[in-house]
């Protein structure tokens, strides 16, 4: 007999990169006493890894739960970069409704669109939260249009059609249902929560189903896999089968050591679990996203949808460079492999390949930006290695045709900039779909291009708009191959011989082309130190002093003035690399080299080319 659990809530809060989820889970926990009085709360808690706080961007999905009037509301923070998408979809299943948070002033966005659309496919109620309202450019009320909009777009049925609208600013912590109304608190959200999104519904007598969604990794107790006990109950010492919709012959027998709650932000031991609640479950060694754990009597999997396929690849490489060694503390193949094959853990979307060589390992992911965190994250923790250019993965299609990933952009730029955007994009095999004036003189451009084409595009894009645009893209499916893209159109400044970077060389090689380097940073034959204005690579010797003559002048050497060095972050470094070179990456320098770093060698290589 199926049963309603009325205590209980579960709702995922969805919405575009930066639009302000995480700071309003902040608020509901705060505003529903999860912290004491005096407790020193840190700003956007839900993001726990560096990465996550420095950038303002969440990765990984949460999980916390709050109490308000005695029912346990569940609340899912879920990334909104289309490169971590594949998290959300699997979050939806745990949910019985979203929350969509909706930036006051920007509307309706790629991520938006993307993440409502797989709401509403699983049926979903959603709540729209208009936030961001403190904001003096806010535009609430045509953002209800843009809503309501988007969703007749995305075939949204009536009920769908009729959602609520809670006004908000999580910065100050307040919500309203009505524009003309002041308010000083979250309660309006709270409420909408409990009248709207409905309660879990399952049958407490049948037999034990838990859907694992997410996976959690600590290195105490190992992978903890997280997941909504659709029906019956969990306990503690229970006997579960581990079975898999995609994977029909999995089947494991295994115990249950540790059971998890949420609560405020932690992790709360509990006995036994009823149908409705989120649970963490670790202590099984084996457990995979998208398993469902049931009782041996009764073995039935819950569909669920394979994770996405990664759409881009680099290699991981040892480095061999005459510098390696120096910075890292993890240097070796053995230490690269296993902190690889560690990350597949958590990351699922997320695969790593051993190639021919032991020295290399070839990694996929959703994007430059997924590849570019596991880097990051790596080289805080004390690793020293190499990669290559990212390079799209193609797939064959049954004509035996190539066919290659194919993203959707939508930029928006200040209306000076809209043609050089179109121009530079149609050369990288852009075609422009879409082009309409928004607010404030801006015009939002829309463009089908291969993932390819945007590879080392964002930087430049950046330049272009003086900073002011903004670029999203989101998957779009395999396309027919789309032909050669010309990437980078100047060379490289290449060091001619290891040494010490002097003033006087460096003020010599500054005439040839932007520097990467400073005086007195090391280098060696091979390492690119800069880029050149023109389109070929130049060998220049940095590490040249002055030739004494007898004459004594100490005025003319400090006369050498040098231009600044544009020191690349690691995303600009991932760009500006070529086909034929490599970055090397310790964790205090990211140095850019050819792959072969004998001159002879490489002029012999490229002429073979």
């Amino acid at each position: 007999m199926k049963q309603t659990r009325n205590d209980v809530r579960n709702v995922a809060i969805i919405a575009h990169v930066d639009h302000g989820k995480t700071t309003l889970v902040d608020e509901l926990l705060k505003q529903s006493g999860v912290f004491r009085e005096n407790q020193e709360v840190a700003e956007r808690v839900m993001d726990s890894n560096d990465i996550e706080r420095e950038r303002g961007i969440t990765i990984l999905s949460k999980n916390t739960a709050v109490m308000y009037k005695g029912t346990k509301i569940n609340i899912i923070d879920t990334p909104g970069h289309a490169d971590f998408g594949g998290e959300v979809e699997r979050v939806l299943k745990m949910v019985n409704g979203v929350i969509l948070v909706v930036d006051a002033f920007e509307g309706v966005m790629p991520q938006t669109r993307f993440v409502l659309k797989k709401a509403l496919e699983l049926n979903h109620p959603v709540i729209v939260c208009i936030n961001k309202i403190d904001r003096p450019e806010a535009r609430p009320e045509e953002i209800i249009d843009e809503v309501l909009e988007l969703f007749i777009d995305l075939d949204a049925n009536e009920k769908q059609l009729d959602c609520p609208f809670v006004f908000a600013s999580a910065k100050e912590g307040i919500a309203t249902l009505d524009l003309d109304n002041e308010n000083d608190n979250m309660i309006p959200l709270f409420e909408t929560i409990l009248n709207y999104i409905p309660a879990p519904v399952g049958d407490p007598d049948a037999g034990t189903q838990v859907l694992v969604s997410t996976i959690d990794y600590n290195e105490y107790v190992g992978r903890i896999g997280v997941g909504k006990v659709d029906n019956g109950s969990i306990s503690v010492g229970q006997e579960v089968v581990i079975v898999n919709h995609h994977d029909p012959d999995k089947q494991q027998k295994v115990k249950v050591s540790k059971l998890y709650e949420f609560d405020g932000l932690s992790k709360v031991e509990v006995k036994e679990a009823r149908f409705g609640s989120i649970v963490a479950i670790s202590g099984i060694a084996d457990i995979h996203i998208g398993d469902t754990l049931c009782s041996p009597e009764n073995p039935k999997p819950i569909p669920f949808q394979k994770i996405s396929e990664p759409t881009i690849a680099m290699q991981f490489i040892v480095n061999d460079s005459p510098l390696a060694g120096q910075e890292g503390k993890y240097v070796t193949s053995r230490h690269l492999r296993d902190r690889l094959f560690r990350e597949l853990n958590t990351d699922v979307s997320l695969r790593v390949e051993e190639t021919e060589t032991t020295e290399s390992f070839k990694v996929s992911g959703r994007g430059e930006l997924h590849l570019s965190v596991l880097i990051e994250n790596m080289r805080r923790e004390g690793y020293e290695f190499a990669v290559s250019k990212a390079e799209v993965l193609y797939h064959t299609d049954e004509n035996g045709k190539k066919t290659e990933p194919m993203e959707l952009v939508y930029v928006d730029v200040p209306e000076e900039f809209s043609g050089t955007v179109i121009e530079k994009l149609s050369i990288r095999k852009g075609e422009l779909l879409n082009m309409k004036p928004i607010n404030g003189g801006y015009t939002r451009l829309e463009f089908s291009i291969p993932a390819r084409g945007l590879i080392g595009y964002r930087g430049e894009f950046m330049t272009d708009t003086k900073g002011n645009g903004i670029m999203n893209s989101v998957f779009n499916g395999y396309g027919p191959y789309k032909g050669d893209i010309q990437y980078r159109k100047q060379g490289s400044l290449i060091a001619f011989e290891a040494g010490e970077a002097i003033t006087y060389g460096l003020f010599n090689a500054q005439e040839r082309g932007t520097l990467f380097i400073g005086p007195g940073e090391k280098v060696y034959a091979g390492m690119v130190i800069g880029q050149n204005g023109r389109g070929e690579d130049i060998e220049l010797n940095v590490c040249k002093a002055k030739h004494l003559t007898n004459t004594r002048s100490s005025s003319a050497d400090e006369a050498l003035r040098l231009t600044p060095p544009k020191i690349l972050s690691l995303e600009q470094a991932l760009e500006f690399i070529d086909t034929d070179e490599l970055l090397e990456i310790t964790p205090q320098s990211l140095r850019i080299r050819k792959k072969i770093l004998d001159p002879t060698m490489r002029k012999r290589a490229s002429m073979k080319k």
